[in-house]
């Protein structure tokens, strides 16, 4: 939910553009983070983004990955799923931990944009999420199907991710997850220093929910079955 500073970034430019092609990992895929998949049933890297290689934009206009920047990245659209790449910033609000708090980040903030089965802030230490931008006018992510506890699969580097929508930023940037979802990727979650400036795919999918939205097995679970759908009919 931070606002987040000018940092370089470097996104393909070609993969942004309407009607752009996405590329294909060129690292094995390790599947699922938290309970990831081995078995000759597992969806990898290349699969998911070979189904999300044409981008068809759904929002009206093209987002900034960080303050200041450059508007360059469009939400895209498939019957099944919305999809972006982006960086990735973390967000280390929610629950206060050892490793999320203001004393570990000056952005801090005690909440989530969703809560746990039972009221409280997300952990976004233990917790993979993604962060949405907030409905504004270049896209308003309930518009398409997609919710707070959602679905999502986030690829960087081969790795896949299975996560849940777990937070909402601001209403022109994209490109941000949890502490724990870059932790699971490998990509540096230190609030302050860490993440990575390009190459990562979010990838949402519609009417989707965890339950309970806290538990990343749950997660896991929901991701296999919707990743496996998606790469082998497209719905």
């Amino acid at each position: 939910m931070r606002t987040r500073m000018l940092v370089p970034s470097v996104v393909s430019g070609a993969a942004l553009l309407a009607a752009a092609a996405f590329p294909a990992a060129a690292l094995p895929a390790v599947a699922g983070g938290h309970g990831g998949e081995t078995g000759t049933d597992a969806v990898s890297a290349a699969e998911l983004l070979a189904r999300v290689k044409t981008c068809t934009p759904i929002s009206h206009g093209k987002y900034r990955t960080d303050q200041g920047g450059p508007a360059k990245v469009p939400v895209c659209g498939t019957k099944g799923a919305v999809f972006w790449e982006a960086d990735m910033d973390i967000d280390c609000d929610g629950r206060v931990t050892a490793a999320c708090s203001r004393k570990t980040d000056p952005s801090f903030l005690p909440d989530t944009a969703f809560q746990t089965s039972d009221g409280k802030p997300l952990d976004s230490a233990r917790l993979p999420y993604v962060v949405v931008p907030g409905p504004g006018p270049i896209w308003n992510y309930t518009s398409s199907q997609i919710a707070g506890g959602g679905v999502a699969a986030v690829i960087y580097r081969g790795k896949v991710q299975y996560a849940v929508v777990g937070d909402t930023g601001p209403t022109g940037i994209i490109g941000e997850a949890s502490y724990a979802a870059a932790e699971a990727l490998g990509i540096d979650p230190d609030p302050k220093t860490g993440g990575t400036a390009s190459g990562v795919t979010y990838i949402l999918f519609k009417n989707s929910r965890v339950s309970p939205i806290e538990s990343p097995e749950a997660a896991v679970t929901a991701g296999r079955e919707l990743a496996r759908k998606f790469v082998a009919d497209g719905a």
